[in-house]
């Protein structure tokens, strides 16, 4: 029997909604740890938020690398090669973890150096080198679990993962309570207790992730498979890996120039932007978990070579993320005044917050054709296509155009908005011609018939 005829695809929703769910706790979470970070100082809140941007760059070299394992595991388990995605796992974890060691080390070793590149003021300069350097040396944890957490959900267990990061989350919530206020017994310990927190929360999350890994493969995984290394096996990684990293990483730089500007149209713009962008998170969040889910889905049926079904999939993805981000987005525009009543009572940014709320009508669905087939594309290995097109749209289009029609011309926010879904629809359009012309599943599909190349492997 062959192994697309064995091969029984995962359903999109049962892997949709543990991402969902996982994302939403860490967000709500995020928000609680910011709020008591904060009754510690306005500098304190500083020094972590300067520093989380950091760490967020850093963190999208393990995603990519991470992300590129996870495709390959999930087009070998497609395909009936449970031994090949063991391997690529078990290589997976092992590189990250040396890529993790290594970026800790350098930020414990000179957390001030940093600090200044951050541009922490000299008055917190101090607190800034301590933050870094203790968060920062258990950033190889991150690394690790983010390895760990791809390789498991592209086995197609999302729920273990969420489970995972739900304890680890609240765990780290009870104990910046005890270490930032010193209760139960411990000593008051400000801003160091927050950085214990995470690491302590890190390491529980790692150890229950290791097991959850090692019970994923028959035969279990053992620390002696950790030993192996295969260069073969690492290019053909790195070969999707890197596209995704300098994807991952130029958008975040892209987001970085954008607030530039809006941080030059002054304070009422860049309040107004900030909680709208607390509301649209939510929707966003739904539609990057359907795309994700997607993502996994697709790379399981294109490695167990039924491609029919992962080029309609693409789109069944797609037109579910359209309807529930849409209907999502409405029933917020419909809400509207009341949702940014609660941050602010100010009326000129409500004013102005309000009459932009409606284009995420428009921008929020092209976010959402953007990632459901920019993902499928991901997920059969076209990471090199993704990464040209964002790249081109978002220099000239998210960047270029934002300051030219909201600095240069003097639409304000207005223009920076327009631009954003310009750039959204114009990477979605590309993507879409891509994914029609079907260049890579036809190449596939040539290849596994005639025997050229064993099915779901990408070609280079």
């Amino acid at each position: 029997m062959t192994a697309s005829k064995a091969y029984s695809p995962i359903s999109l929703w049962p892997l949709a909604w543990p991402i969902f769910l996982e994302l939403l706790l860490q967000t709500l979470l995020g928000m609680v740890d910011t709020l008591m970070v904060s009754r510690i100082s306005d500098g304190a809140v500083a020094v972590v938020g300067i520093s989380n941007q950091l760490f967020g760059a850093l963190i999208t070299l393990f995603t990519a690398f991470a992300g590129g394992a996870g495709i390959l595991i999930a087009q070998r388990m497609g395909s009936g090669k449970t031994e090949e995605a063991r391997e690529l796992a078990v290589q997976g974890v092992s590189v990250s973890l040396l890529l993790g060691v290594s970026v800790s080390a350098v930020l414990l070793a000179v957390p001030d150096i940093f600090g200044r590149m951050l541009g922490i003021p000299p008055e917190l300069k101090e607190l800034g080198g301590i933050y870094i350097g203790y968060a920062g040396g258990s950033l190889f944890l991150v690394g690790l679990s983010i390895a760990l957490g791809t390789a498991i959900r592209n086995m197609g267990n999302t729920k273990g993962p969420m489970y995972t990061g739900v304890a680890v989350n609240v765990l780290h919530i009870l104990l910046n309570y005890v270490f930032i206020f010193g209760a139960l017994g411990f000593p008051e310990m400000g801003l160091p207790g927050v950085a214990l927190s995470t690491g302590i929360s890190r390491v529980f999350g790692v150890i229950i992730l290791l097991f959850l890994f090692r019970k994923s493969f028959v035969p279990s995984i053992t620390p002696k498979d950790f030993i192996s290394f295969d260069g073969k096996l690492l290019r053909g990684i790195l070969r999707i890996a890197w596209p995704l990293g300098i994807n991952s990483f130029s958008w975040v730089f892209s987001q970085l120039l954008v607030y530039t500007f809006l941080a030059r149209l002054g304070g009422e713009a860049l309040a107004a932007r900030t909680y709208l962008n607390t509301l649209e998170s939510f929707c966003f969040t739904l539609g990057y978990a359907i795309a994700m889910a997607g993502q996994i889905r697709t790379a399981h049926l294109f490695g167990a070579g039924r491609m029919r079904e992962a080029y309609t999939g693409a789109y069944r993805t797609m037109g579910i993320g359209l309807a529930v981000v849409t209907a999502n987005m409405l029933v917020i525009y419909l809400c509207g005044r009341q949702l940014l009543g609660l941050f602010t009572a100010d009326e000129g940014i409500l004013k102005l917050a309000y009459s932009l709320l409606g284009l995420n009508l428009l921008l929020q669905p092209a976010k959402m054709i953007n990632m459901a087939i920019g993902n499928s594309l991901n997920a059969i290995g076209d990471t090199a296509y993704t990464m040209a097109t964002s790249l081109i749209s978002m220099s000239l289009i998210g960047v270029g155009g934002a300051y030219l029609a909201g600095i240069a011309l003097g639409y304000g926010l207005l223009g920076i908005y327009l631009c954003m879904i310009a750039d959204e629809l114009v990477r979605g359009i590309l993507v879409l011609w891509r994914w029609r012309g079907q260049r890579l599943l036809r190449a596939e599909a040539t290849h596994s018939a005639d025997g050229s190349r064993p099915c779901g492997i990408p070609s280079a």
